[in-house]
């Protein structure tokens, strides 16, 4: 049921592209070219081809939660109500604007999510009245502190 891609194999020029737009996804290409001393247009020819192929996904603006009032980060485990499908329960997580990520998981959960509020009260609010009506059976809260550190999946040189 999960979808799985081939391993894609990548020479010094993907993996250099890679890293370079996963720290920073707005750098630009021929500053990317300079870097590696090959030409704009073969970088952008790599960029379409790496987007094409789905390695690239897209690129995003990290917005600081706390600049928008939501000062709290928690992580919610989630178990639905026995008989029902977790991709339904999926699908009814996503009208939960608060949740910025879900997983389906092993383990303990059904699923997990990460879930934005404004303070303890909002995100005991949005446990309560968005998302425990989803057929869910429990749930367990652990609010973060801080976040120490975010980073992409590793980008190395296939062996």
């Amino acid at each position: 049921m999960y979808k799985t891609t081939d391993r894609q194999y990548f020479d010094n020029l993907d993996i250099h592209i890679l890293k370079a737009l996963s720290e920073n996804a707005r750098t630009p290409y021929l500053e990317i070219a300079r870097e590696i001393g090959v030409s704009g247009a073969a970088v952008h020819q790599r960029v379409q081809r790496l987007i094409m192929n789905k390695v690239i996904k897209g690129s995003r603006c990290l917005i600081d939660s706390s600049a928008l009032g939501y000062n709290v980060v928690a992580y919610v485990g989630i178990n639905a109500m026995p008989g029902i499908d977790v991709e339904k329960l999926v699908e009814d997580l996503k009208g939960v604007e608060e949740i910025c990520e879900c997983h389906i998981v092993t383990g303990r959960y059904d699923v997990i999510v990460k879930l934005y509020g404004r303070d303890n009260s909002s995100i005991l609010e949005t446990i309560r009245e968005r998302i425990l009506p989803l057929n869910v059976a429990a749930t367990e809260t652990m609010v973060s502190f801080r976040e120490a550190f975010q980073r992409s999946a590793p980008i190395s040189k296939n062996k």
